[in-house]
């Protein structure tokens, strides 16, 4: 909680900073539309720019669970109700990364290029560090959560590239991941409202048992670990190009961090659900018919955006396009 607030702080001097220097050129203003104006303008200077932009970077980065700030997140999923988690996951940090793009980039973008480089290393560390936190957890919502903080770093990543096809694909992360991780969190609900248990280490075998959610669970977790026909293959599959294109040797580490996701999800896979039954779970009930049809929208819509993305994908680069231009 206090990480947050902290970051709340930083982006209250941001927004204070911008309203001052309205004053300074024409009339003090908090519109976003009119400071937009005044950053094509060049009202802002370069070096108000550098000093500026890293309280949004910051700022907003912590909500993202950027790294270091990161912590909160995985500790924050894993205290939450199942319907906080997802919407933890599902939007709220999609926030901080919107926060970078629509206040960050359109308003500073001159330092926002500035300092993008350090931004991309942040992300790499993201990515890297979250999948291998990951690797050695057994709380169920402590895996989705470290996961999260590594998915995070793709789009991180992607935005810091400043490339049209890397922001594409951070956009079109934040939103796969957003349903991926939404429908891991509510089957992870649905198992520890039968068993009252998350330990990796007790739960096995629970698609003998509980077949839909395990179900639901596995096409989630292969959409995490990048599955072509699956909205996370495209969605990764775009940022690694706009980072091969402007950061080769980070992007060498992105994938080797993609390649650490599918360890610890396939590990995860094969024995919590697909692994011997425990006698213990032989009285499990499956998934309600309410359930089941949240899961059912939810993979829908992953299977959906991964085997045909195009429509998508071009709404988003209407936005993308916007952005980049004020570059």
């Amino acid at each position: 909680m206090l990480v947050l607030v902290g970051g709340s702080v930083l982006i209250w001097v941001g927004i204070l900073a911008l309203y001052a220097q309205s004053a300074n050129v024409g009339s003090p203003t908090f519109n976003m539309i009119e400071l937009g104006e005044l950053a094509k303008e060049g009202a802002f200077s370069h070096e108000f720019q550098r000093w500026v932009f890293p309280l949004f970077m910051i700022g907003f980065g912590i909500l993202a669970g950027l790294w270091p700030f990161h912590t909160w997140s995985p500790d924050g999923h894993v205290a939450a109700p199942t319907g906080v988690s997802m919407l933890h996951a599902g939007v709220l940090m999609k926030l901080g990364a919107f926060g970078i793009i629509r206040v960050g980039v359109i308003l500073l973008p001159e330092g926002a290029s500035a300092w993008m480089p350090i931004l991309i290393i942040l992300g790499t560390v993201n990515v890297v560090y979250g999948a291998i936190s990951a690797i050695s957890q057994h709380d169920l919502k402590y895996v989705i959560g470290y996961s999260s903080v590594s998915h995070m770093g793709y789009v991180i990543m992607g935005i810091a590239t400043l490339h049209p096809v890397g922001v594409t694909g951070a956009v079109l992360q934040m939103f796969s991941h957003g349903i991926m991780t939404a429908l891991m969190f509510a089957m992870v609900g649905s198992i520890y409202e039968r068993t009252h248990i998350r330990d990796t280490n007790v739960l096995n075998g629970l698609i003998k048992r509980m077949g839909t959610a395990s179900c639901f669970f596995a096409i989630a977790g292969l959409a995490s670990l990048g599955l072509p026909g699956l909205s996370g293959f495209i969605a990764e599959f775009m940022v690694f190009v706009g980072v091969f294109r402007t950061y080769l040797p980070l992007a060498v580490l992105a994938v080797i961090g993609a390649a650490i996701t599918a360890v610890y999800m396939l590990r995860l896979l094969a024995k919590t659900f697909f692994g011997e039954a425990d006698p213990r779970w032989d009285d499990l009930p499956d998934s309600s018919p309410i359930e089941k049809a949240v899961g059912a929208v939810f993979v829908a819509i992953l299977i959906v955006v991964g085997v045909w993305p195009a429509p998508l994908v071009r709404v988003i680069n209407i936005g993308v396009d916007s952005v980049l231009q004020g570059l």
